[in-house]
C-alpha cells in the first residue's frame, strides 16, 4: 500500500500536462449485453471535461444513451526494464516505467452548438496547433455532421512509474542503465528528473509529481 501511495500522481497540473500531450485516450461504455466496449479516440481535455467527436451514429452512443457511466484511460509507456537490469536469472523482475490517468464519470451527448463549436476547435487547436483552418462557429454546418461526446469526470486518478519509490543512487543506476541500452530515451531521463551532459546523466530534479 505505501508504494501505491507514492505512484500516485498527486498534482492536478501534472494530469492535466499529461492529458494535454498525449493523442489517444480510451473510452469505455456498456454494450446492450452488458459487456464492456473500449474504443480508441481523439481527445481533448478542457474545461475539467473530456471531448470526443465521432460519427452521429454509432454502438457506443447507443451505449451512452442507455448508460451514461463510462470509463475514459490514458496510457503512455516510458520505457522497458529488463530483467537483467536487477538479476541475469530471474525474468520476474522485468517491469516498465509508464504514466496513466484514470477517469470515472458521466458521459453526454452533446447537442448545444456553442458547446459543441467550442469541444471542436479545442480538438483542432490540440491536433493542429500550427493552425492553417478556419475556426468552427456554431452557424456552420459541420457542426451538425458530428456527435460531440462530453465525459464529466467523477474521478480522476493518475497513477506514475519513474523511478520516484528508488533511491537517489539507485535512480541513478538505473537512469544509467536505461541509457546504455537506449540512447534515445531521453524524454523518459528527463521526466526522471536527469539532464545528458558532456560529462555524463546528472540528476537535476526530484521527480515528485
Amino acid at each position: 500500500m505505501r508504494l501505491l501511495g507514492r505512484l500516485e500522481i498527486k498534482s492536478k497540473d501534472k494530469i492535466k500536462e499529461f492529458l494535454d500531450a498525449e493523442h489517444v485516450g480510451r473510452i469505455a461504455s456498456i454494450d446492450e449485453t452488458g459487456y464492456p466496449q473500449i474504443i480508441p479516440m481523439n481527445f481533448v481535455f478542457l474545461n475539467d471535461a473530456i471531448y470526443l467527436h465521432t460519427h452521429t451514429r454509432g454502438e457506443k452512443l447507443d451505449n451512452i444513451k442507455r448508460n451514461d457511466k463510462v470509463g475514459f484511460e490514458v496510457d503512455r509507456e516510458l520505457e522497458f526494464l529488463p530483467s537483467y537490469f536487477e538479476d541475469p536469472k530471474d525474468a520476474s523482475l522485468a517491469d516498465t516505467l509508464y504514466i496513466s490517468v484514470v477517469i470515472k464519470g458521466s458521459a453526454s451527448i452533446i447537442e448545444e452548438k456553442n458547446e459543441k463549436a467550442l469541444a471542436l476547435n479545442g480538438l483542432m487547436k490540440k491536433y493542429q496547433p500550427e493552425g492553417g483552418y478556419e475556426p468552427l462557429t456554431p452557424e456552420m454546418d459541420v457542426i451538425d455532421e458530428v456527435a460531440i461526446i462530453k465525459v464529466t469526470p467523477d474521478s480522476i486518478r493518475g497513477k506514475y512509474k519513474i523511478g520516484q519509490n528508488l533511491r537517489k543512487g539507485e535512480r541513478a543506476d538505473l537512469a544509467k542503465k536505461i541509457y546504455e541500452r537506449n540512447t534515445s530515451a531521453i524524454d523518459t531521463l528527463k521526466i526522471m528528473g536527469f539532464e545528458l551532459t558532456k560529462d555524463g546523466l546528472r540528476m537535476v530534479n526530484e521527480p515528485l509529481w
